[in-house]
């Protein structure tokens, strides 16, 4: 099994190319999809019980007013992604078990990096888009204001620091006729490193 790690910050069309990706045979885990199952654990609720009372109507957690408290304050988003991303990891630990025997597997994860999820990937690519371009797409996506897309973009780490920290860059600043051949030069260059052997021997 070899496993990419695929990320970008919101609305850069990180979703895009896993969609082209799994086309092409790969397996897709979506950390971001099972991102939004967590909270059907009670363990998870237990804490979120404790953390974020408001955010529990009728015993759920209402994301909407959740996504209002996090994205205007760093120190209780810091405290969601104590929670989440502990969940999450182990979630995405069981899914790579459970696709082992597979040849490409892709993690799908917008905090990739954040949540130090590169460790249990072998490379790490990043879709980055024109700044101003991303807020548009994000405007327009969810239907909110540039406020609150300017929010939702800075609570994440910035496109530049996480340029260094991938082993391979996707511009999706073009079109989606653009974006795919971009996609094209990245299957060109998985299939070089699988090719050589540049997976990791072990996970962690």
């Amino acid at each position: 099994m070899f496993t990419i790690g695929l990320t970008g910050n919101i609305s850069c069309g990180k979703s895009s190319i896993s969609k082209i990706l799994a086309s092409r045979g790969a397996v897709i885990i979506d950390a971001d999809l099972l991102s939004r199952e967590i909270y059907d654990y009670e363990d998870v609720l237990g804490e979120m019980r404790s953390s974020f009372p408001e955010s529990i109507i009728d015993g759920k957690i209402d994301r909407k007013i959740l996504g209002s408290i996090v994205f205007s304050d760093k120190t209780r988003l810091s405290d969601l992604n104590r929670i989440s991303h502990k969940k999450i990891h182990e979630l995405v630990c069981q899914a790579l078990e459970n696709n082992k025997d597979e040849d490409l597997v892709v993690v799908d994860a917008a905090l990739l990096l954040e949540a130090k999820f590169d460790s249990l990937v072998d490379k790490v690519v990043l879709v980055y888009c024109d700044e101003e371009k991303q807020v548009v797409r994000l405007i327009n996506r969810d239907s909110i204001s540039r406020e609150d897309a300017l929010k939702r973009i800075e609570s994440q780490m910035s496109q530049e620091e996480k340029k260094k920290m991938a082993d391979y860059l996707v511009d999706n600043s073009g079109d989606m006729e653009s974006l795919e051949c971009e996609v094209e030069k990245l299957i060109k260059k998985i299939r070089k490193w699988m090719c050589e052997g540049e997976g990791k021997e072990v996970k962690g």
